[in-house]
């Protein structure tokens, strides 16, 4: 086992082994990989619910003594602002996580100065993204049972394909949260082997 003197946390010197070199990388490319998931993950829940539209004919009822009207009615995820609220949260986790990505990438070897900051950023973007999966997973839920104290009827067995959209856009969305979460928690354990060196 090969044992090099670095400098420490504050200029002091400690003894690293060629083990935690390995450590070190592993670590690196476990957070790398996960970053490139929420890029990916991110990116697809944005698009899957930004493109999330469907239109049904439904029957209104005028008056008791004339015939239903069939009127076109169309769900569209920007008629809500939870929905809308989700979809900017997962492209500014998005974009972030891009820019992230390319830090990481292009300054492997300098970010010392730079890991801080950046799990801030990540620990910002886990509650953007867990803020805006609520969001959504609550309007989703009044769309699925409705809500008989106020009156607010299900629309999910109208709009069923609507609906399966952004089912599966929140849960793509909750897969990107919890991999920022392994992130910041990676970066913690990090951080924290570091200073305890």
């Amino acid at each position: 086992m090969e044992s090099t003197v670095k400098q420490g946390v504050n200029g002091g010197l400690r003894h690293a082994t060629g083990d935690e070199g390995k450590t070190q990388a592993g670590a690196g490319l476990s957070a790398g990989i996960l970053r490139l998931l929420v890029v990916a993950t991110t990116l697809v829940a944005a698009l899957v619910m930004a493109t999330a539209s469907e239109t049904q004919t439904v029957s209104i009822e005028v008056a008791p003594t004339l015939p239903p009207l069939p009127v076109p009615v169309t769900a569209k995820a920007s008629y809500s602002s939870a929905f809308v609220y989700f979809i900017v949260a997962n492209a500014i986790a998005f974009a972030y996580s891009a820019w992230s990505l390319a830090v990481v990438v292009l300054k492997r070897r300098s970010t010392r100065g730079s890991i801080l900051p950046i799990s801030i950023l990540d620990a910002v973007m886990v509650g953007l993204l867990f803020s805006g999966n609520g969001a959504a997973a609550a309007f989703g839920v009044l769309g699925k049972y409705g809500n008989s104290h106020v009156g607010w009827t299900k629309v999910c067995n109208v709009f069923g394909r609507f609906c399966a959209q952004a089912s599966a856009s929140i849960v793509v969305s909750l897969i990107a949260s919890v991999n920022l979460l392994a992130l910041v928690i990676l970066s913690m354990v990090g951080l924290h082997r570091r200073s305890s060196a």
